[in-house]
């Protein structure tokens, strides 16, 4: 099995909100730039997708807050695919300070997109499998 895929990101003071906590929204974004860069951690690039025809979406998020996050903490952000049946996956996210302490748990549904029809391609997977130079970032 492959070492978990995290990106490591320092939590910027304009991100947060009155309270001095991280804003909400954020930690969306926090998400966003650790699924990009698992795709770039396995050969995959927005130009070569875009090139395929197809582009990720996101169908669905869930995110369980834990923890707050403050200015200044460090935090890795994990992601890691889910395989099913069919059009969709799994991706399965933590946000977690350096000391171990779990501050957010993002669960989002996924997808490819047919960039020309508009609908999700029927087997994502063959897509990434074709794509990428180490299939086991996505656990193919």
């Amino acid at each position: 099995m492959a070492e978990q895929f995290s990106v490591p990101v320092t939590v910027r003071g304009y991100e947060t909100d009155v309270q001095g906590h991280l804003n909400q929204s954020v930690y969306l974004q926090y998400a966003e730039h650790a699924r990009w860069s698992i795709l770039h951690a396995a050969g995959i690039s927005q130009t070569e997708l875009m090139g395929k025809g197809v582009g990720p979406v996101v169908l669905e998020t869930n995110i369980r807050y834990l923890r707050e996050l403050r200015a200044g903490d460090e935090v890795e952000v994990t992601c890691g695919f889910v395989w099913g049946e069919g059009k969709t996956f799994r991706l399965e996210q933590t946000i977690r300070r350096t000391d171990g302490t779990v501050s957010a748990e993002l669960t989002s549904v996924g997808g490819l997109l047919d960039l020309k029809e508009r609908r999700l391609v029927a087997d994502p997977r063959e897509y990434f499998r074709a794509l990428t130079t180490d299939p086991q970032r996505f656990g193919l």
